[in-house]
């Protein structure tokens, strides 16, 4: 999933001052490559962040298997190091979603590489089927795997596949196939070797990467890490379940939440209750717009808002105070805000299609989920919606070409600096752990209390960018995230207690 928004900080705008007069020496530096780059903007999703850049378009065939056959153009961006004296090893940034473009996701999070930036070149690749990258998107009719029926996944489905088969053989967008060009743009731009920070599907992405180019990358970041034995999101719900238990539970041990809330789970319970009964109309603002808005409050929306409240420890502060005003008091405004906001900022992030075709090749073709799992996840707040979904999904979707040892165990000398947060709903501390084994030296950091993505945690700029430039975990000052914890509960709308 997409990480919060990362504001522009008076820093970041001096940095971006500098950065014009540092543009000659990258463009140098890139001549030695054979991708011609031109000034371009970077642009956030809302449009709340602005990033000036060098940008490229790189073909290559939609099958490599058929070269001559369809091309593709590759979006590519690069970021110039400040420095004129710059590190001749840059950094490529790999989104998440499956879905997302690296280049909307860097312009909401740069000022969390300033350190890295000021000695390397960022480097952003629209990976094939996202963002500028010929994307599979599917302009959704607002349909919802938690919500819809078998019979409306399927319809969609299908609108989606005929929609994208006039750009698209939608098989040909995988990872196997991603990082391959991946390397193309590293080599088009003249770049012996690199540093990747990955950030959740990207963890994948990148472990991939060093499984086929070993020799070309210099330190790896994984960040909400995916472990290449894994087919991702057959039993996510319990995880999902286990995060929003340990948020109630961490209320429950603080007298000022317990005492002020009583138990967020009962008050859970009530609502789902209720919801499932009859389903409330709320009117609130708009929190993106500012506008009046009417929306019809179900278990789908509170579903929702639980689920992405586990992600961030912001959002979780607010869950105790969220689910009492609206079970005591029927004050649903609040979760009526969150779901919205949720909404209109992740909505559009993910290219869908490209989306349908990583977890219908990769994931739930691996899936085996018995009768008595399927039951444990039947209990949880998600249930069985999601695999359901997916399952129907994948029915119909084609499937690409993934390497016969893409779901084996890695083995790599690259240093690896791996980060998780202790209450990850999706990618839990244990996944990191695993993927751990596959490196001859590496670091696992895992955040107490924290949710998906620790790329905003406080201090973690620092550990980053000392990590890519020393290239090695030996004697690595992480200190300072071990003094992290999460943002305390808010026990009323002014905030948490003094």
């Amino acid at each position: 999933m997409p990480y919060p928004l990362a504001g522009v900080s008076l820093r970041t705008a001096l940095l971006f001052f500098c950065l014009a007069s540092g543009l000659a020496a990258g463009d140098r530096a890139l001549a030695a490559g054979r991708l011609a780059l031109a000034p371009c903007e970077l642009r956030q999703s809302q449009g709340l962040t602005l990033i000036q850049a060098r940008c490229g378009r790189l073909a290559v065939p939609e099958n490599p298997a058929a070269p001559r056959g369809r091309q593709i153009e590759l979006r590519v961006a690069v970021v110039p190091a400040i420095s004129t004296h710059k590190r001749p090893d840059p950094l490529f940034v790999i989104a998440g979603g499956p879905g997302m473009a690296a280049t909307s996701f860097y312009a909401s999070v740069a000022p969390v590489f300033g350190l890295i930036h000021r000695d390397r070149d960022i480097v952003l690749l629209d990976q094939r089927g996202t963002g500028g990258s010929n994307a599979l998107d599917c302009e959704s009719s607002g349909g919802d795997l938690y919500q819809s029926t078998t019979a409306q996944i399927v319809a969609e489905t299908e609108r989606c596949l005929k929609m994208l088969r006039a750009h698209a053989h939608v098989r040909f967008y995988t990872t196997s196939l991603a990082v391959q060009d991946l390397d193309k743009v590293r080599a088009a731009l003249g770049y012996d070797r690199i540093n990747i920070y990955g950030s959740s599907y990207g963890t994948i992405v990148a472990q991939q990467y060093i499984r086929r180019f070993p020799e070309r990358v210099r330190s790896v970041i994984l960040d909400g890490v995916v472990p290449p034995e894994l087919a991702l999101g057959a039993t996510s719900a319990l995880d999902a379940q286990a995060a929003l238990s340990s948020i109630f539970a961490r209320c429950m041990g603080q007298p000022s939440c317990h005492s002020r809330f009583g138990s967020p789970a009962a008050s859970y319970r009530q609502l789902h209750n209720e919801l499932a009964a009859h389903p409330v109309w709320v009117d609130l603002t708009d929190p993106t717009s500012g506008e009046p808005y009417r929306l019809l409050f179900a278990n789908y929306q509170l579903a929702m808002v639980l689920r992405l409240a586990s992600y961030t420890p912001e959002l979780a502060a607010l869950l105790p105070l969220d689910l009492r005003e609206a079970s005591a008091s029927g004050n649903f405004a609040p979760l009526a805000g969150q779901f919205l906001l949720i909404d209109r900022l992740y909505g559009d992030a993910i290219a869908e299609g490209m989306n349908d075709t990583v977890v219908c090749s990769e994931d739930v073709p691996f899936y085996h989920v018995d009768a008595e799992k399927r039951a444990e996840l039947a209990k949880t707040f998600l249930g069985t919606s999601q695999l359901d979904g997916l399952e129907a999904i994948c029915r119909i979707w084609p499937r690409g070409p993934v390497d016969p040892d893409f779901h084996q165990p890695l083995h790599s000398d690259v240093p690896a600096l791996l980060l998780s947060g202790g209450n990850d709903p999706i990618t839990p501390p244990r996944y990191a752990a695993l993927a751990s084994r596959g490196f001859a030296h590496s670091l696992s950091l895992v955040i107490p209390g924290f949710g998906h993505g620790q790329l905003t945690d406080p201090c973690m700029a620092g550990v980053m960018a000392q990590f890519v430039r020393r290239a090695s975990v030996s004697g690595l000052d992480t200190a300072c995230t071990r003094k992290l914890s999460p943002m305390p509960f808010f026990l009323t709308r002014n905030g948490p207690a003094p």
